[in-house]
């Protein structure tokens, strides 16, 4: 079988059968000749919100990476949010999300499928007892990310998976933190594995999109299904830039997780900060299951500024190197405030985030660099 970054290079990606291009072409055609009515080419092809040769590679190339037999591409992490949910739930039915889920995630799920009918109940997933206290007959999903956006809370993928089978639910887990590189949940039980592409997946910050990956045939059909009627779908370029950036993908994660390494060791020892949350640290509380369940522990780092909210603001502000902005994931180095920016949604609900926290997306520069901007915002703060 082939390794990971095999599969990353190669995977849906044969040289063109017309030219022998070894770089999958861009196909940007709206529409494909059939050969009558009804009746298309070898291909299949026919519309390109229905299917385009540009998307069906990137598709098995994210399926033999996180080893599903379907890879569904769409036009951003959201996009495959909201078609997942719309399958798994019908109005009256219950789902369970982290008490740490990211911000988007739970704007939609509380703002907008709320409003629909769906209940939820937000829990700590690495709770076992009290995640099994949360479940109802009515449960249809449990929804997990680990590690959590943005406290880099951790979840047994495999005894999660055990709960929600004795549920008669399905488990999806949001990947996109760990990136198929260094997590695999398919492989531990879940049913469906998400990802906001946008991030370490495309890693350069250049453009938006999501994936589902899943080995469950009917559920992967009735997925296709509902994005074809919403049209959440990338386009061939997008998807031909997230492919782009898969092939590099390992390579790229072992440099973020050396220099998150080297940041969480600075962090740990500056009187600035009161707390690091990283799940590398033999102290996370879940760093055993971190590490029997992740190749490593990946790129990105939080931690609590002594001083409070205002002076999390300051440290945000002084850095050079670390890029004030939102996302993660891309090779350059990014600092956010979570309260104010990302995580702004949750303000005032039990899963709103501590004032003082910082997050980090550690890049793949030189490390030494990162240190020692990163030192002068903190001495500054």
């Amino acid at each position: 079988m082939p390794g990971f970054s095999t599969n990353a290079i190669h995977a849906g990606q044969e040289p063109d059968p017309t030219t022998g291009a070894v770089i999958t072409p861009i196909h940007p055609s709206s529409t494909f000749a059939q050969d009558g009515v009804g009746g298309l080419r070898t291909g299949g092809y026919e519309y390109s919100r229905s299917a385009n040769p540009t998307r069906t590679a990137l598709q098995e190339c994210l399926a033999a990476l996180e080893g599903g037999r379907h890879g569904i591409a769409f036009g951003s992490g959201m996009g495959a949010t909201d078609v997942l949910l719309r399958v798994a739930l019908t109005p009256g039915e219950h789902l369970v999300i982290p008490h740490d889920a990211y911000g988007g995630t739970f704007r939609l799920v509380d703002k907008v499928l709320a409003g629909w009918g769906i209940e939820y109940t937000p829990v700590d997933l690495g709770d076992l007892d009290a995640l099994r206290a949360a479940v109802r007959p009515t449960t249809r999903l449990i929804w997990c990310e680990t590690p959590t956006n943005p406290l880099l809370g951790i979840a047994d993928i495999a005894a999660v998976a055990e709960v929600a089978r004795g549920a008669g639910a399905r488990l999806v887990v949001d990947n996109t933190f760990a990136s198929p590189y260094l997590q695999n949940p398919l492989a531990l039980g879940a049913d469906v594995v998400l990802h906001s592409t946008t991030k370490y997946v495309g890693g350069h910050s250049d453009v938006v999109g999501g994936a589902l990956v899943t080995g469950d045939d009917e559920l992967a059909e009735r997925i296709l299904f509902t994005q074809n009627s919403v049209g959440s779908v990338p386009g061939p370029f997008d998807a031909w830039l997230t492919l782009r950036g898969v092939k590099t993908l390992a390579v790229r994660m072992d440099r973020h997780c050396d220099n998150a390494e080297r940041i969480v060791e600075l962090l740990s020892a500056h009187p600035a900060v009161s707390a690091v949350l990283y799940p590398g640290l033999p102290s996370h509380p879940n760093h055993e299951v971190a590490a029997k369940q992740m190749r490593r522990f990946g790129g990105m780092v939080s931690f609590t500024v002594a001083g409070g909210r205002e002076a999390a603001l300051r440290v945000c502000g002084a850095t050079r190197l670390f890029t004030l902005a939102e996302s993660l994931g891309g090779v350059e180095s990014l600092i956010e405030h979570p309260g104010a920016m990302t995580h702004a949604s949750t303000a005032g609900s039990a899963l709103e985030v501590p004032d003082n926290l910082v997050r980090l997306s550690v890049g793949i520069e030189d490390v030494e660099d990162l240190a020692e901007d990163l030192s002068a915002a903190l001495d500054a703060h």
